[in-house]
């Protein structure tokens, strides 16, 4: 459950809630986090992932989430 705590959001645990930013057309029907995304643009370019990029990755999605804006 998350709870509005002034202009910021947190669950039961403490943590902050990820922010959502709409993307309508530029992603498809999934929400994708921040950290996805550099994954996906540093594979593609060769880079090859190490621990920490697994660990920035998912502090990166918990962060910061692009939607499609289309909500069901």
């Amino acid at each position: 459950m998350t709870k509005q705590i002034g202009s910021k959001e947190q669950t039961d645990e403490g943590e902050r809630a990820s922010r959502h930013v709409r993307l309508p057309g530029f992603i498809g029907d999934e929400d994708i986090g921040l950290g996805d995304v550099f994954k996906r643009a540093t594979s593609y370019f060769g880079i090859q992932a190490c621990g920490g990029c697994e660990q920035r990755r998912i502090a990166l999605n918990r962060w910061m989430v692009f939607t499609n804006g289309r909500r069901t």
